[in-house]
């Protein structure tokens, strides 16, 4: 896959370098900026729990 994309790249090993690097910071961007805000309220990875008990260590008996 990327060999054909690099291939139908225009201009030069040095062009296609430069669009290959802006199509990555492009991704990059829309991803932060966009789809990561609207995935993380979705999401909710600090809201979990484990086994349903309480967060707080047992107190050791006497």
């Amino acid at each position: 896959m990327y060999a054909w994309l690099w291939r139908h790249l225009p201009g030069d090993m040095l062009q296609r370098a430069g669009i290959a690097l802006a199509a990555v910071i492009v991704a990059g961007v829309l991803l932060w900026y966009f789809v990561f805000p609207w995935v993380e309220p979705k999401l909710q990875f600090d809201h979990g729990t484990v086994g349903g008990g309480t967060s707080a260590p047992a107190k050791p008996s006497p």
